[in-house]
């Protein structure tokens, strides 16, 4: 074993030069504690840490306290239910999740699963289950819990006790294309709100985002109550994660907002089984002390839920602190092995260390030190810590859970390597775990993996349901129901974009302009959310400082130095905007959050978040993702897009892709405008499909920094914008009647290149039509769909594209600011004869003007006219 000491408690590095001295200091301080209370011993301790730095001796307290529980035997919270019970619900959860996980793989052996996590977790959820997880009912606005993703069996194990789920269903785990074929539900591998929208609430299943989402989620409940739109007071957000999941950057990134925010509303429990998928978090060191120091540093509450019940009266014997000098000495990787092991081991190889171990383990069998349980799998210890953190106010609070992964699983799985990949077990291990569990199940039920539910009436299903009463219902449950929101008419404050007059603007301007005009609306005005993260100056939206003002919890404790200025900086309570600081992480989990403010809270809120867009899918395409997942409806905004609008910027800021990928996500519908009246009538109809209508979709809207001459709205224009694309220009009765004609595409930044372009064609007697193609993305979907109809049998419908090309002549030339793959991807759908050119701006950006860049990448005019003539000869 490591013998290198992790605890300063018992470090040998300063030996006491004066162990006299010492135990006067140690009697005065026990005094004072037993005289004068807890409260006043803090203060002495304070007035020591001050005096000290007065003196400038660099000390300050040890973040990191002695690897024992962090409540007391005697100050616990009073377990409320009955042990016994609960003990034999849990363990029928973990058979049934058991069971489905081994059957599927069984019968398949492809489908993969986890076992090992839920194992490790199900006390855990057990006891939030039964005491703490409110559901959302008339007296109670519901917490909101994020499950660990790879316990989703378990949590399908218990809706299956409850009779939310039947038999069959937990028989098609992961089978949800053929589920519906033999009369049953197919479930999700992970928690997936889109695939399972009535029960999953959360997607967790990228690790890291479930995370930063509670912390974010956490923080608008805060937003709702403190703009009075919502009360949120009495409501909780619980997250159980991995410490394996820990080591993601997402997880992180958002520690210090939950604490400088107070959020006393959240709560995570992370589930300390010390492993990850291939072997332990932190072999060579030890995760919770890391994790300790991480969320004492950030400002949280830390409750550390070490041992379990059967270890009080080791601790209560052990006047030489032993245990916890040899738990000081024990690395992560070690503490493995022992949970692999069986007592025997562990009595030779812990408790035989020295003497005093071996003398507190004289009372046990074998067996008994076999079973001594860490901290997460006693219902006790763990209720106690839940009462706690509930209780606790001003902090979030973070408990850190010591656990085994595949708790139980004994010698095929139970701490081992291998045992987050373990998805079968052989009949001895079946029967063991039976064993071990004490579940109700004959040899031949346990070797057939049969699932198994008590009857109705019987004691362990009664008390579940009565405890799930008391707390307003089951969960997970999504809700869907909320009020529409209603929407004015697009002329109401958007007349400056649809009747722009040729004024020049960019299409990020008008997008603000029109965002303040939606503001002002009475109705719709208090539900929207903008968001930024630390950009508003950047895309003209100081304006919204004064007349919206930025949400702070604490309000604005200070006069900023602009203060006497139209644009100040303006912090308030009830402030509307949502300023992130430099996260766009941040930024997406907080828009996520109030663009699913419909289902979670039921009251809907419009999110507008505006950024660069390089920083939007390139950075946080997974949060994006799950968003998706999750239903999310709002606006996201990618402002300076194109790789040849932001000049100067260089390379990581140009986008040149976010349109790709934004194609991929099927409930994302992405624009390219490039004029202010396309910009307003596609946001006016995003609204109404999201506010109105209902529909799980959400925007993703690209907006340019350029300053142009805007023109009007054509007249019955509206739906073909929104269809996709339109045609804005057609010389071709200006020309000669034998001319050769060409069919130009542009998109946002460079639409003005091909309107150009085809300029340059006029002068050489070429005529051409000219095409604003507003959705790439838009037209690809549609040609798919009609091709996907005529597959399924359907009478053959010609994609939007083709028959708005059709009465286009000649070849036919698309530009964008974007990769090639963008106008590439409607290439099946132009009408048959005809030639098809793209042009993009592969590759990296580069810094220099608009007119160097579209030069270099070839999209500009110049060369869009050379690519339209060079095509006319290929025809």
């Amino acid at each position: 074993m490591n013998k290198r000491l992790f605890s300063p408690y018992f470090s040998s590095v300063n030996a006491d030069s004066d162990p006299q001295e010492t135990a006067e200091w140690r009697e005065a301080f026990n005094a004072v504690v037993a005289q004068h209370g807890a409260e006043r011993a803090g203060f002495l301790l304070d007035q020591l840490v001050a005096l000290a730095h007065q003196n400038q001796i660099e000390w300050s307290p040890e973040l990191v306290t002695p690897y024992v529980n962090t409540i007391a035997v005697d100050v616990q919270a009073s377990f409320p239910g009955d042990l016994s019970i609960e003990e034999k619900i849990a363990s029928l959860m973990r058979w049934n999740a058991l069971a489905m996980v081994a059957r599927a793989n069984a019968a398949y052996g492809e489908l993969g699963g986890h076992i090992a996590s839920y194992a490790s977790a199900a006390d855990l959820f057990e006891v939030g289950f039964n005491h703490f997880f409110h559901a959302r009912n008339a007296q109670h606005g519901g917490d909101l819990v994020f499950f660990q993703p790879h316990s989703a069996p378990g949590v399908y194990a218990r809706a299956y006790l409850e009779g939310r789920l039947g038999e069959d269903d937990l028989a098609h785990y992961r089978q949800e294309l053929s589920a519906p074929r033999a009369g049953a539900r197919g479930l999700s591998s992970y928690p997936h709100p889109w695939l399972m929208p009535d029960f999953w609430q959360f997607p967790t299943g990228s690790m890291g985002i479930g995370p930063i989402s509670s912390i974010y989620h956490a923080r608008f409940m805060r937003y709702l109550s403190h703009r009075q739109l919502l009360d949120c007071s009495q409501r909780k957000v619980w997250g159980v994660f991995g410490d394996g999941e820990m080591d993601e950057p997402e997880s992180m990134s958002a520690l210090t907002l939950a604490s400088r925010e107070k959020l006393d509303n959240l709560v995570w429990v992370v589930n300390c089984n010390l492993q990850r998928l291939d072997g332990p978090v932190r072999g060579n060191g030890r995760i919770i002390d890391e994790l300790e120091k991480l969320f004492r540093g950030a400002g949280w509450n830390v409750i550390k839920l070490i041992w379990g019940s059967d270890w009080d009266g080791l601790f209560a014997r052990d006047t030489q602190q032993a245990l916890v000098k040899a738990f000081a000495n024990t690395v992560d990787g070690q503490m493995q092995t022992f949970a692999a092991k069986d007592g025997r081991f562990n009595r030779d190889n812990f408790f035989g260390q020295n003497p005093e171990l071996t003398q507190l383990a004289q009372g046990l069998t074998d067996e008994q030190i076999d079973r001594l349980k860490r901290g997460g799998h006693d219902l006790v210890k763990i209720h106690a810590a839940y009462a706690a953190a509930a209780a606790h106010t001003g902090q979030p609070t973070v408990i850190l859970a010591h656990t085994k992964k595949g708790y139980g699983m004994g010698q095929a799985g139970q701490g081992k390597m291998t045992t987050h990949s373990q998805k079968k077990l052989d009949d001895t291990a079946l029967l063991e775990f039976r064993n071990r569990f004490n579940l109700p199940l004959s040899d031949e039920q346990a070797k057939d993996l049969a699932f198994f539910k008590p009857d109705a009436d019987s004691p362990e299903m009664q008390y579940l349901h009565a405890k799930r009463q008391q707390l307003g219902g089951y969960l997970p449950k999504r809700e869907t129901f909320c009020e529409t929101v209603g929407i004015p008419e697009l002329s109401h404050y958007a007349t400056f974009a649809i009747q722009a007059d040729n004024k020049e603007m960019s299409t990020t301007m008008a997008f603000v302009r029109l965002l303040g005009n939606l503001l002002k609306d009475a109705q719709l005005g208090p539900r929207i959310v903008p968001i930024v993260a630390d950009e508003a100056r950047t895309f003209g939206m100081a304006n919204l400082f004064k007349q919206v003002g930025i949400y702070s919890s604490v309000g604005q404790k200070y006069e900023p130095e602009d203060i006497g200025s139209v644009l100040s900086y303006r912090e308030a309570m009830d402030g509307q905007i949502l300023e992130e600081g430099i996260s766009e992480a941040g930024a997406i989990a907080s828009w996520t959050a109030a663009a699913t403010s419909y289902s979670v809270h039921g009251l809907a809120m419009l999110p507008f978040y505006i950024y660069y867009s390089m920083f939007g899918f390139q950075r946080v395409g997974d949060a994006i993702w799950a968003a998706a997942d999750q239903r999310a409806r709002g606006f996201l905004l990618g402002a300076t897009s194109g790789r040849t609008t932001l000049g100067g910027e260089g390379l990581q800021h140009q986008d040149g892709s976010s349109h790709l990928i934004a194609a991929t996500i099927p409930n994302c519908k992405a624009y390219d405008p490039a004029f202010a009246c396309e910009m307003a009538v596609i946001v006016d109809q995003g609204m109404r499909e999201m506010l109105c209508d209902q529909k799980d979709v959400f925007y993703y809207i690209t907006l340019m920094n350029e300053n142009y001459a805007q023109p009007n709205l054509m007249s019955g224009s509206d739906e073909h914008i929104l269809q996709g694309m339109y045609m804005v220009a057609d010389n071709r009765s200006e020309m000669k009647q034998n001319a050769p004609k060409v069919t130009l595409l542009g998109s946002g930044a460079i639409l003005l290149e091909v309107m150009q372009a085809s300029q340059l064609l006029a002068k050489e007697g070429i005529a051409s039509q000219v095409f604003s193609v507003t959705s790439w993305s838009e037209l690809a979907r549609n040609g798919q769909a009609c091709e996907n109809a005529v597959l399924e049998g359907d009478l053959p419908t010609k994609a939007f594209v083709t028959t708005q090309l059709q009465a286009s002549q000649g070849p036919v030339i698309a530009a964008t600011d974007y990769v090639k793959a963008v106008p590439e991807s409607i290439r099946a759908f132009i009408p048959q004869g005809r030639v098809y050119k793209t042009l993009g701006t592969d590759g990296f950006g580069r810094s220099d003007t608009r007119a160097e860049l579209r030069s270099y990448f070839q999209v500009d005019a110049k060369h869009i006219a050379s690519v339209a003539r060079l095509a006319l000869r290929q025809v």
